[in-house]
């Protein structure tokens, strides 16, 4: 007897635990429920083609470019890449904020807008044309490995698309984000 109720809280403990997860940690509320169902709409309104939607995500020292997934995928089905810039570069391919800089202006990139620096297109939204290369990359101070995309083309889309994975989320320039891509 007692070994089958310890077989039974084994099989249905880690149930319980696992039916408790949510990686969009979502806080429900009518107006997180219409933004993600027009969100949903408009994804799935997209035309298909052979490109990819493409969401700049910077992060502080990174090297990751930011996100992609295919026209009528969520972004939870999303890729995060590291950008192969022998054909083209990436649109902020501009100057690190320098130190100096850093005192004056601090280092989020949605201040840095009006002078032009690397990550300045944090959250903008491309079509982006190219194709994944096969291979990863080593992004040593994330210490990840992200898959290498060569980019061919890009053509902003939108540079206020607003939130990329959950109406609630944050952003912090020197965190890594909690979705690291499938």
């Amino acid at each position: 007897m007692i070994s089958r109720c310890r077989l039974m809280i084994l099989v249905f403990l880690p149930i319980g635990f696992l039916s408790s997860c949510n990686t969009l940690n979502v806080i429900k509320s009518p107006e997180n429920e219409a933004a993600i169902l027009a969100r949903e709409n408009n994804i799935q309104n997209e035309e298909l083609g052979d490109y990819f939607i493409g969401r700049r995500y910077y992060v502080d020292r990174m090297r990751f470019w930011g996100y992609l997934r295919r026209p009528s995928q969520s972004w939870g089905e999303s890729v995060m890449v590291i950008m192969n810039e022998k054909v083209k570069t990436v649109p902020d391919r501009l100057p690190e904020i320098m130190d100096s800089e850093v005192n004056k202006l601090g280092d989020d990139p949605t201040k840095l807008i009006g002078i032009k620096r690397f990550g300045f297109d944090h959250n903008y939204e491309y079509k982006i044309k190219g194709h994944f290369s096969g291979s990863k990359a080593y992004d040593p101070n994330s210490n990840i490995y992200v898959r290498e995309f060569v980019l061919t083309d890009y053509e902003l889309i939108d540079s206020k698309p607003g939130w990329l994975f959950s109406p609630n989320e944050t952003y912090d320039s020197k965190v890594l984000p909690k979705f690291l891509g499938r």
